[in-house]
């Protein structure tokens, strides 16, 4: 299991107001690879990004090439970016082995140059920032972007908005809305279309892919370990504390398990539930009933 040092530098890490997400990354790859050495991984984005920044510094915008509406500084400087990372050193979608697990360390994406839209994206914001182009992540459904913001005072310049797991293409608004759409969510006129992801939500999207794939392969003491990292990213996420006793029920860890389900129906019972909330409540009991036999037999 997890140790309670990693998950006191990963909350650390993950809520400093320091912008780099490498480091925290690379604390999330420990749970599979548990004597994991940072330092020449981070030495490898620093190499990166001196060259990146060289190709940023020197990027000229030809005429005519940007597209309608953008800043054709920040347009150069991206396509340089775009060019280096993925013309040059290939990183790329991992369309063939989407679910392979590899795809969500950083570690194994710095080795392999390749992953998934989320751990792509990390590695271009890292490189990005460092490099001076200012990059953000945009929490979209089913599929992570980037956004290079427009300049405040220019006029009538639109946000390049970037896929990093299709070698840094760039999208339009419409492409967007067709993208939320295929995700099966609503596109309303009320729900905003790109919403900038924070530092800690980066990294519960990530871990929260991890702790699926974990699930679905029945890893259940890997899960377990994403499931305390989720906690450290956001100890109000009582959702958490269900599948963390739910996982520690797989594992006949049953006083764990009688606990956190306990707490999680505590906690939950404040809030108004929905049908499908009553249904999760009601199934939840009856494993709290039997844990509690269980439990009662063991001492």
């Amino acid at each position: 299991m997890i140790k309670a040092q990693l998950v006191r530098s990963f909350t650390h890490a993950a809520l400093s107001p320091d912008p780099d997400l490498a480091v925290a990354a690379l604390m999330i790859a420990r749970i599979e690879y548990p004597c994991l050495d940072a330092g020449p991984y981070l030495d490898r984005i620093d190499a990166i990004v001196r060259e990146a920044k060289r190709r940023v510094d020197a990027a000229r915008e030809a005429p005519g090439d940007a597209p309608p509406r953008a800043d054709p500084d920040d347009y150069a400087r991206v396509m340089a970016l775009n060019e280096y990372l993925f013309g040059e050193l290939r990183f790329v979608g991992n369309s063939v082995t989407y679910e392979d697990p590899r795809n969500s360390f950083l570690n194994e994406v710095l080795d392999r140059r390749t992953g998934i839209p989320i751990t792509l994206a990390m590695v271009y914001m890292e490189v990005a920032r460092r490099a001076g182009v200012r990059v953000e992540g945009v929490n979209f459904p089913g599929h992570f972007l980037l956004r290079c913001p427009a300049r405040r005072g220019l006029a009538q310049t639109d946000d390049l908005i970037i896929d990093a797991f299709h070698g840094g293409a760039l999208l339009s608004e419409d492409a967007c809305r067709r993208l939320r759409r295929h995700a099966g969510e609503e596109d309303g006129p009320d729900s905003p279309l790109l919403v900038h992801a924070t530092k800690p939500q980066i990294l519960a999207r990530m871990l929260l892919n991890l702790k699926r794939l974990y699930v679905q392969m029945c890893s259940f003491p890997q899960a377990l370990d994403v499931t305390e990292l989720l906690r450290a990213v956001d100890p109000s996420a009582i959702n958490e504390l269900r599948d963390r006793g739910l996982l520690a029920y797989n594992l006949r860890d049953f006083s764990s398990a009688l606990r956190d389900l306990q707490a999680y129906l505590e906690l939950s019972g404040s809030t108004q539930l929905d049908e499908d909330d009553r249904a999760d409540h009601a199934q939840i009991w009856e494993h709290v009933k039997t844990l509690r036999r269980r439990v009662a037999a063991l001492n």
